[in-house]
């Protein structure tokens, strides 16, 4: 059974559903993924403008950052925000040890329904326009979940990078 998904670039007309997106994640406790998630949506005209403002490299106004667009994952049946994913349209040495070209989450509450492997097939499309012809994913050590997720879409393993903090990091890359 396919699950009744599709990306749709943020909106106003998804205020009141991202805004329950946000409250259940932020409800869990969890660390919220990918980044993005994590700007308080409440001034949602602020926050949009946040999301569009480094979507391309004429817009990148801090070295650190590479362009990337945000995109929400939608229940077509339940007219619900299920995930968010930030597609990085190249990488630098960060995202290369331990970020990847694509970021991506689903909301605490609609886990283990197979959402992940939708979202992250659907990035990959994505990707694939924007011109990549390979993309990096990585995933910390002990989430065996997103490790399945990404080995399900064609994710090959290469290495294992460790953070700063020592955390470790899991790399794969998706020939697209």
């Amino acid at each position: 059974m396919q699950i009744p998904v599709r990306l749709v670039k943020p909106s106003a007309n998804y205020k009141d559903e991202y805004i329950s997106f946000y409250e259940d994640w932020k409800s869990s406790g969890e660390d919220m993924v990918p980044w993005v998630v994590e700007k308080d949506p409440y001034d949602f005209a602020v926050m949009l403008n946040f999301l569009y403002s480094q979507d391309s490299e004429d817009k990148i106004i801090d070295e650190s950052f590479v362009p990337h667009s945000t995109y929400w994952l939608i229940n077509d049946d339940l007219q619900k925000i299920i995930g968010v994913v930030n597609v990085r349209h190249k990488l630098n040495v960060k995202l290369l040890n331990s970020g990847g070209h694509i970021g991506y989450g689903i909301r605490p509450s609609e886990r283990r329904k197979g959402y992940a492997s939708a979202l992250l097939a659907l990035s990959l499309e994505l990707t694939k326009k924007l011109g990549l012809e390979k993309v990096l994913l990585v995933c910390d050590k002990d989430n065996y979940a997103s490790e399945k997720t990404i080995l399900k879409n064609g994710g090959r393993f290469e290495s294992e990078y460790v953070e700063d903090n020592g955390n470790i990091v899991r790399r794969f890359w998706i020939q697209l």
